[in-house]
């Protein structure tokens, strides 16, 4: 009998050992399961903001929309420059630069206030096949535009309408003409332009790619020493964005102060020429020349090329991708040129 009832603890014991080992088995592959699937790379996504290299939930197609938003003193801080995908800087008359800002992924109520048009940046936005939208222009200007075909809408023509441009009462003419860009599309397919467009992406890397260069937390970009006229970038490493600075002050939004930030830094120099007594210039932007990139906090001294009408980084012939976010392209003249007109630290 003795016997029996040890034989039957034993039993026991041994089926209860098993069941133990079993079930620490089981563990281990949900632990192992759980961790292949942890382990296992981010798809990528189906859609992306074609100008931002940015995930998106659906298709973006709209055509891209180009303004030319005024960058004089009385008319900072401006209203909608952190939706913009891209940003234009490029000298206007004098020494104040004018801001070509390309929206498509974030289309903001309000932008401006808004400017005069100039031959290169409408030959920008042509190139980049973007609406362009400004406040008024000289004769032989608008001549060139409707001309050359370019898709347009001049504010002149509807100048404080309520629907496409509002004059604001707390800014004095020309710093308080604002575009009201839930009107662009209506407006443009009154006029008989196409309001959807196929959008070739940008060349990008992974958003968790490492990039190349030297440490560069600190930019200052001389576009006048009299009158001061200085343009900054500090990098936040902890969202992987550079700060602007116009003359000190950090650029942000009227209303919200919401402030500006650019993934990619992008500074070009190329030929400018001043062609009349009023100053205006020819700037070249289509033959390429030195310039750097700024990505992540480093700097790398490369090319810049137009292919394809798209100003794009290129180091030994091939193209460097752009970190995804948005990106802010400063365009200074060859003479001073980088060396003399750009400072890059460590340092902030």
């Amino acid at each position: 009998m003795k016997k029996l009832v040890w034989m039957l603890v034993f039993a026991f014991i041994l089926l209860v050992g098993c069941s133990e080992e079993k079930e620490a088995e089981n563990n281990d592959t949900k632990d192992t399961d759980m961790q292949e699937k942890t382990e296992q790379p981010e798809e990528t996504a189906e859609y992306v903001a074609p100008l931002t290299g940015v995930a998106a939930e659906e298709p973006i197609n709209n055509r891209i929309v180009s303004v030319m938003v005024n960058n004089h003193t009385k008319a900072r801080p401006q209203t909608g420059l952190s939706k913009a995908d891209i940003v234009f800087e490029i000298l206007a008359e004098g020494r104040i630069t004018r801001f070509l800002a390309l929206f498509q992924s974030e289309m903001p109520e309000v932008v401006g206030p808004v400017r005069s048009a100039r031959e290169y940046y409408f030959t920008l936005a042509d190139d980049y096949n973007a609406l362009y939208v400004y406040h008024g222009a000289a004769g032989f200007v608008n001549d060139m535009i409707a001309n050359r075909g370019i898709d347009h809408l001049n504010g002149s023509l509807y100048d404080n309408d309520g629907n496409l441009f509002k004059r604001e009462a707390f800014r004095q003419a020309p710093h308080n003409s604002y575009l009201q860009l839930g009107a662009v599309y209506d407006v443009a397919e009154s006029k008989g332009y196409e309001t959807s467009a196929d959008v070739q992406p940008l060349p990008f890397v992974s958003a968790d790619a490492e990039v190349s260069g030297e440490a560069a937390q600190h930019i200052e970009i001389v576009y006048s020493e009299k009158p001061m006229e200085i343009v900054e970038f500090d990098y936040e490493a902890s969202a992987g964005v550079y700060h602007r600075f116009n003359d000190g002050e950090q650029t942000v939004e009227l209303n919200s102060e919401e402030p500006i930030q650019a993934a990619n830094v992008f500074i070009v120099e190329t030929s400018h020429e001043v062609i009349d007594d009023q100053g205006r210039r020819a700037v070249d932007m289509a033959s390429g020349g030195n310039a750097y990139l700024l990505q992540k906090g480093k700097v790398q001294q490369l090319q810049w090329e137009n292919r394809e009408g798209r100003i794009v980084p290129v180091k030994d012939g091939e193209v460097v991708g752009f970190v995804p976010g948005k990106t802010w392209i400063n365009v200074i003249p060859t003479n001073p040129g980088l060396t003399n007109s750009v400072t890059i630290s460590n340092e902030k």
